[in-house]
């Protein structure tokens, strides 16, 4: 029997990621990306319609999705489908399926150090930021941040 659960998605953070410690030193990333697609309607005419994916991170990849990612940051995120199962406090069942980011790739530029936009001549410096849990250095990519493999704390 094969299983497979694995998921590659690029868009836009529509909201600053949240990052919370867990325990004494466990992190977690939360936030969304809008997925735009365009297509053309049986009337000719061109639409484009959004899906919004609620992802999460782990350890050091949540780190450090907090400290470069904000609203409208291009991502593109590989991992894996998890569906979370819980009772509100009326008793209703409610589920929420999400995706738990494994590895980030920074579609953005990088940020200068000092926070402040690059002038007018001065080019940026255009290489991806890489984010990703230690399973071997992807080919020819710039490797920012190894971390462990980690595993939610449930």
């Amino acid at each position: 029997m094969l299983n497979l659960n694995s998921v590659a998605l690029a868009g836009h953070l529509t909201r600053d990621p949240e990052v919370r410690v867990i325990g004494a030193d466990r992190s977690v990333a939360s936030f969304a990306l809008a997925i735009n697609r365009r297509y053309k309607g049986q009337d000719g005419e061109l639409k484009e319609e959004a899906t919004f994916v609620d992802c999460e991170a782990w350890g050091r990849t949540a780190e450090i999705i907090g400290q470069y990612l904000t609203k409208g940051s291009p991502v593109y995120i590989e991992g894996r489908l998890r569906l979370d199962n819980w009772q509100d406090k009326d008793g209703q069942k409610r589920s929420r399926l999400k995706v738990v980011a494994d590895n980030v790739q920074f579609l953005g530029t990088k940020r200068p150090a000092d926070g402040a936009d690059a002038s007018p001549g001065q080019e940026r410096d255009e290489k991806p930021v890489y984010a990703r849990t230690a399973r071997g250095t992807p080919t020819g990519a710039t490797l920012h941040a190894v971390v462990e493999d980690e595993q939610p704390p449930f």
